[in-house]
């Protein structure tokens, strides 16, 4: 990416990242971490419903079909709506390290315009990791895998503990996805926040 703040550059001190024995297996669906997540989550009619999955090493896939509710210009996605797929993605790589973690500073270059009916095709991976940082990057291409590049990103993702989620979402959420009787579906809600 070209430009990229000091902010996204790892220090010297910085480690490469390691995969969690727990994480998903390659080629493994990760799926939403929460229904309600206008990234992932099944249950926001307008939502992006982007799909990720796992890859090789500290890496991943993903794709999301832009619609009419993402458009911006006519008949083109909305940037803020391409900047969302790109930190959704670059956010569920903390899947493979297991650790919960928000995005910290976020740095997108729009490269070409993504007309509404374009399938985005997003790749992401971690590049170093230093204490509570995780450093990241990913590019959106069209047409394919191997398109052209439409949408690149370079993030800082910052650890937190679940507190973070708790002592700062909204009640009403908090109680309804901590009482949630499915004990998986609960946990997933809190375990990462792309």
């Amino acid at each position: 990416m070209s430009g990229t703040s000091a902010a996204l550059t790892p220090p010297a001190d910085a480690i490469p990242p390691v995969r969690h024995p727990d994480a998903p297996a390659p080629g493994e669906l990760i799926g939403a971490h929460y229904e309600h997540c206008f990234g992932c989550g099944a249950g926001q009619a307008h939502g992006l419903h982007l799909e990720a999955r796992a890859g090789e090493g500290v890496a991943i896939t993903a794709e999301f079909t832009v619609r009419e509710a993402h458009q911006g210009a006519p008949g083109l996605a909305h940037g803020g709506v391409l900047a969302t797929a790109l930190d959704e993605t670059l956010g569920s790589l903390n899947w493979l390290l297991r650790v919960i973690a928000v995005t910290g500073r976020l740095e997108t270059d729009f490269v070409r315009p993504v007309p509404v009916g374009t399938v985005l095709f997003l790749e992401a991976e971690v590049t170093a990791v230093a204490g509570r940082k995780i450093y990241s990057t990913a590019t959106g291409r069209v047409g394919g895998p191997d398109g052209p590049v439409a949408v690149r990103a370079d993030a800082l993702f910052i650890e937190v503990k679940v507190d973070h989620f708790i002592d700062n979402g909204r009640p009403e959420e908090i109680r309804a996805a901590m009482n949630d009787p499915d004990q998986i579906r609960r946990a997933r809600a809190f375990e990462v926040n792309p």
